[in-house]
């Protein structure tokens, strides 16, 4: 792996940051025959050796990332106090990858490119000169005929507190953070059906916000159990420890058991716009809008953005796609329900009952992965309470015209 700079500081692509958005763009454009030999420079703050994060997602058929594909469901389960059913997902599959395997597998693809390099710095500004896009990172300036950003403005490391609290401030926009702890346990048992995962299971107090878990088993005696809310402000670490532990003995075992890895994320969901390019620099993930305001989803958004903008810069044009008429449809759903969430108008657990109670589970996740057709989509907004729901849509589409 090249760690180091070449001579030369300018490149054909940089890639700023190595997460989610930056490895895959790197990998798709790597799979690209008219693209694979580009000089392309990946900068982030430190390797990517640790098992950070998990994502899951769910799709009919395998997509690139199938190799390191750590576990799969073909059942569901969803839980609330109102609402409880098994969900049949039909022909979908519920996927999870962890992130060291996801680093791994796509590093040592680029191990095999000498035209692909990465530096350990961080980046402190991007912007556009004389044609071409650039970051200045531990006070060198680099440039490239594109910059791919991937990192957030405002975004503290430490407690995140920070994160979005500029977007926000657009009149008419509401923002909220998805927070969540996991806890990978193990049991001296074999308690778990690891052919199907619970989705989502509200039936955690509400008090202090839309609160759900996700459990997840991995093999019989194992799972990954994460404690989710959904609020404007996070929580002191040890009240997460708290409701992972009141879960695990509630609803899933009362025996014993050990916890071998933890985690802990946050995922910003806003109807902020965030801009999709400035000129020479391209901003992806999140930075590039590509997280599902309503539900937190970014791995599969990426995955799309990834690949239009590959097929762009294939054609050799700017690899900015315009926002289509459906793109325009579904951020006006995301922001009806996150300004329903955020004012407390209805609780999230009232919404997703109603939901899973009243449409089939496969509709669901089309409209949750922006695939749903407009018929569809009446008859999920048919299942909401028109009172609640209705005035605040006249009032996002009076916004629009405006």
């Amino acid at each position: 792996m090249r760690y180091t700079l070449p001579p030369n500081n300018q490149y054909d692509y940089i890639i700023a940051g190595a997460g989610c958005a930056g490895l895959s763009l790197l990998m798709r454009i790597l799979e690209n025959p008219f693209l694979s030999n580009k000089q392309i420079l990946v900068i982030d703050e430190a390797p990517k050796n640790l098992n950070d994060r998990t994502w899951c997602f769910w799709e009919t058929s395998p997509g690139l990332f199938e190799p390191v594909v750590h576990h799969r469901w073909p059942r569901l389960n969803f839980y609330s106090q109102a609402f409880s059913s098994p969900i049949n997902i039909t022909p979908y599959e519920y996927k999870m990858i962890r992130g060291i395997d996801f680093y791994t597998y796509v590093l040592q693809k680029a191990q095999q490119y000498p035209n692909v390099h990465f530096h350990f710095g961080k980046i402190t500004s991007s912007g556009n000169e004389d044609r071409l896009g650039y970051v200045l990172t531990d006070g060198e300036k680099l440039y490239a005929n594109y910059v791919f950003n991937s990192i957030l403005p405002k975004f503290r490391q430490a407690d995140h507190t920070s994160l979005h609290k500029a977007p926000s401030r657009q009149a008419g926009t509401s923002s909220l953070l998805q927070h969540f702890k996991g806890w990978l346990i193990e049991t001296p048992e074999n308690i778990f059906d690891d052919t199907a995962a619970t989705f989502m299971d509200f039936r955690v107090g509400q008090q202090k916000a839309t609160t759900f878990v996700y459990v997840l088993p991995v093999a019989p005696n194992k799972a990954l159990v994460e404690f989710t809310l959904v609020s404007e402000r996070l929580l002191d670490q040890i009240d997460y420890g708290q409701g992972l532990t009141s879960y695990i003995n509630n609803y899933v075992t009362k025996g014993a058991y050990t916890v071998l890895d933890e985690e802990f994320g946050v995922i910003p969901m806003t109807d902020f716009r965030f801009a999709p390019s400035n000129g020479r620099v391209i901003n992806i993930g999140t930075a590039g809008g590509q997280t599902k305001a309503s539900s937190g989803f970014t791995f599969q958004f990426i995955q799309k953005h990834s690949e239009v903008m590959v097929q762009l810069l294939a054609g050799g044009k700017h690899p900015t796609a315009r926002t289509s008429f459906l793109q325009k449809r579904f951020h006006l759903y995301d922001s009806i329900l996150l300004h329903i969430l955020q004012t407390g108008k209805m609780q999230g657990a009232d919404i997703f009952a109603r939901m899973f109670k009243k449409i089939r589970p496969k509709t669901i996740l089309r409209f949750l992965d922006n695939k749903s057709t407009l018929i569809e989509e009446l008859g999920i907004m048919a299942s909401m309470p028109a009172r609640i729901f209705l005035p605040v849509a006249i009032q996002k589409i009076n916004r629009l015209r405006k």
